[in-house]
């Protein structure tokens, strides 16, 4: 939900362009619908994705919202807790979480963290909630707490871990949680793996995505015009995440200083033909689109959805009639 101060779309008009795209998007055969979470940035970002997780869930009635990711320390866990209780009764069970520990010191300046002890902060943050959203009458420093209404998902919403270190796949493990990496060492799934034993918890969902994956896809009848029109855009989007990252590795991280380095990267910011597109379902099993990338006006956004669905789909599911891969 980025929106530059001198770009061509206005906060409200993306906004209300969100929830259109997803009750759209429902029926058209759309898997997810993911909201995340930042603070204090120049172009707005979405600093209250619980907010547009449940105007999202009263505009749907099927479709899977995850929130990812929500940057747990900087929350009162007691008060997230209750509103996650309500938008679990609202969505009907329907959204899921990946905790992050955050990465930008400014974050936990802004809300009167500690940077150095995000990772103490974590774990007794994540603790905390855990017990409050399974209906636990405890004392959380040294206030009672005890959370209703109870969750519609008995013991809560599915909360899953995010992150891309060993720190992070520990506590993971520890907490007996699957996870979502952002990228980072491939092993770290046999590392996971071995944590949870050494834990004695079950081993959960534990996603990697390969060096190169698209995260920001598009499609296109003309790839090189659409380069020029939405290419500023999506180098926005890449800059930004590059000025945050400061050298930690991300699925999402690009060097591209222009739009064509962004282009000749062929990293997380594609825009494909429809056959290619058809191919990279095939191959990969997914297609992860981000329509308002770094403020995309509505109008520019629309085209790409649309090409999704009725040039794309009807591609993936043929082959998928005819048997091949």
């Amino acid at each position: 939900m980025r929106a530059p101060p001198d770009g061509p779309a206005a906060p409200a008009q993306l906004y209300a362009a969100a929830l259109e795209m997803a009750a759209w998007s429902e029926g058209k055969g759309c898997v997810a619908l993911q909201v995340s979470e930042h603070h204090s940035s120049p172009d707005g970002y979405l600093p209250a994705p619980l907010v547009l997780a449940a105007a999202i869930a009263a505009r749907t009635s099927t479709v899977a919202i995850q929130v990812t990711a929500l940057l747990l320390p900087l929350h009162d866990p007691v008060e997230l807790a209750e509103r996650m209780a309500v938008l679990d009764l609202i969505s009907g069970g329907r959204v899921s979480y990946v905790l992050g520990l955050g990465y930008r010191p400014d974050e936990y300046a802004m809300f009167g963290r500690d940077f150095g002890a995000r990772g103490r902060l974590m774990d007794g943050c994540l603790e905390t909630l855990r017990r409050a959203l399974a209906g636990e009458r405890f004392e959380f420093e040294g206030r009672p707490v005890h959370v209703t209404p109870a969750p519609h998902t008995p013991g809560g919403p599915l909360l899953l871990l995010g992150g891309g270190s060993r720190a992070a796949v520990r506590r993971a493990a520890r907490f007996g949680l699957g996870m979502i990496m952002r990228g980072g060492d491939a092993s770290l799934g046999a590392y996971y793996r071995e944590q949870c034993a050494e834990a004695g918890t079950t081993p959960g969902m534990f996603i990697h995505p390969p060096e190169g994956s698209v995260t920001s896809g598009f499609v296109a009848e003309d790839p090189d015009r659409a380069w020029a029109v939405l290419g500023p855009f999506l180098l926005h989007d890449a800059r930004e995440y590059a000025s945050w990252f400061a050298g930690a590795s991300s699925a999402t991280r690009s060097v591209a200083g222009s739009v064509a380095e962004l282009r000749a990267e062929e990293g997380p910011y594609r825009i494909f033909t429809p056959e290619e597109a058809a191919r990279h379902v095939q191959e990969t099993g997914l297609f992860l689109a981000q329509p308002l990338c770094g403020g995309l006006p509505p109008d520019l956004a629309w085209p790409s959805l649309e090409l999704l669905v009725s040039e794309v789909l009807p591609r993936v599911r043929a082959a998928a009639a005819s048997g091949e891969e």
